[in-house]
């Protein structure tokens, strides 16, 4: 970019100085076309040149050196919200603000991603495959400072191996956020996952949550369970009403959490002779870095099933080494779980591989096995993962293994 064409543009900025100074620069003569607002442009501290006493107006600039110049003219109290949306990663790393300019320059923000998924089945409860193409459009808008509504429109075409897929649109999401004094509040429909990581619950609610603290937080929320069709309760339903509490604290380096999630009408089978639908399971955690990059966590769950002859706890450790960040091309991570879970533990697990634990008997007896993974980032935004289950009936024969892979396009 010419200095001279970013003159032009720096021409309506509209800085103002108090007084001219004598012109600084001596390849600038008074008869240039651009004589005064260079003037007044360097009388303002916008510009200084090369420090040789000449402008350099024929010379290329670097997009650094334009970002400099933009902030000097946004401290001046300059109107420059499109360049400053257009040079925001440069005026970051020199550690100017533009979050308000880029508010105030668009009100609604549009932004998504496309992802491509592929389910490689082998085991007793399945031995198949699957690929998805998942498309998700957000919809961002500011109410006010303290107000945001959140939409999503979510777009899933399944393949099958006889072609015969099956493609659906929903609206996944619809809901506000703002605060009410110190309190964090989330209304409408919301994906929620829980504070284990996913491990009882991780999929859509129509619900309201509050949040207050910040080292030490308090969580409470209630509302409708998901299903698979959209909310509410019906056959396909995985529960009526949900509630729950969770309570996380940062100590030091280290993260810890207890919870209480209380589930009603839970539809699926989770137990021989059970009769009791309703389910509150208890959860606590850790998590710390035992290494540079690597980090530890655990967490113990605990359901109020008394019926059936199996137990009713479990827990799940996760290790996980670095990870892929979308916006950094080359970064990888490493991870692997490992879990434990009786029947009553888990309502909606997060995690994709396929489920073994009513193969043998028709009611949910709990699983346990491991999972291991990595991801790596392609290009910016584009981002790909790799995970592999082995999972196994906690008390009956049967074992399940499943190879996941997807490939994420964020724009």
């Amino acid at each position: 970019m010419k200095k001279s064409l970013v003159l032009a543009m720096a021409m309506a900025l509209g800085v103002t100085a108090s007084a001219y100074a004598a012109n600084p620069f001596s390849d600038v003569p008074a008869g240039h076309w651009a004589y005064d607002s260079i003037n007044k442009l360097a009388a303002a501290g916008v510009i200084e040149g090369y420090g040789d006493s000449t402008f350099g107006g024929d010379k290329l600039m670097t997009r650094y050196e334009m970002a400099q110049i933009v902030a000097k003219a946004m401290a001046k109290g300059a109107n420059v919200d499109k360049l400053a949306a257009e040079f925001a990663d440069e005026l970051d790393n020199l550690g100017v603000r533009v979050a308000a300019l880029e508010k105030k320059a668009d009100n609604v923000k549009i932004t998504g991603e496309t992802k491509l998924r592929y389910w490689n089945y082998d085991g007793d409860a399945s031995d198949s495959d699957k690929t998805q193409l998942r498309s998700r459009i957000w919809v961002t808008g500011a109410i006010n400072n303290d107000w945001t509504y959140k939409g999503m429109l979510e777009n899933v075409q399944t393949f099958q191996h006889s072609n015969s897929g099956e493609e659906t649109t929903k609206f996944q999401r619809a809901y506000v956020t703002g605060k009410l004094g110190g309190v964090a509040v989330q209304a409408g429909r919301y994906g929620f996952t829980d504070f284990t990581g996913g491990n009882i619950y991780d999929t859509r609610m129509d619900g309201v949550q509050l949040a207050y603290g910040k080292d030490v937080k308090l969580t409470v929320g209630a509302g409708k369970a998901a299903n698979a069709s959209g909310l509410g309760k019906d056959t396909k339903s995985v529960a009526e009403d949900m509630y729950y509490a969770n309570l996380g604290a940062k100590l030091g380096v280290v993260d810890a959490n207890v919870g209480y999630y209380k589930f009603t009408d839970v539809a699926a089978a989770i137990a021989e002779g059970a009769s009791d639908p309703d389910v509150a399971i208890w959860t606590v955690g850790l998590a710390a870095p035992i290494a540079k990059d690597l980090k530890l966590g655990a967490q113990y769950l605990k359901s109020d099933m008394d019926e059936g002859d199996i137990d009713h706890d479990g827990f799940v450790v996760s290790l996980d080494y670095k990870g892929a960040k979308a916006k950094e091309a080359g970064s990888w991570g490493l991870f692997g779980k490992y879990y434990d879970q009786a029947a009553g533990t888990y309502i909606a697990h997060t995690m994709e591989g396929y489920g073994i634990d009513k193969v043998q008997t028709g009611y949910s007896e709990g699983f346990k096995g491991y999972m291991v993974g990595a991801n790596y980032t392609f290009a910016k935004n584009i981002v790909g993962a790799v995970k592999y289950f082995d999972l196994e009936a906690k008390e009956h024969e049967g074992e399940q293994n499943t190879l996941y892979a997807e490939l994420n396009f964020m724009f």
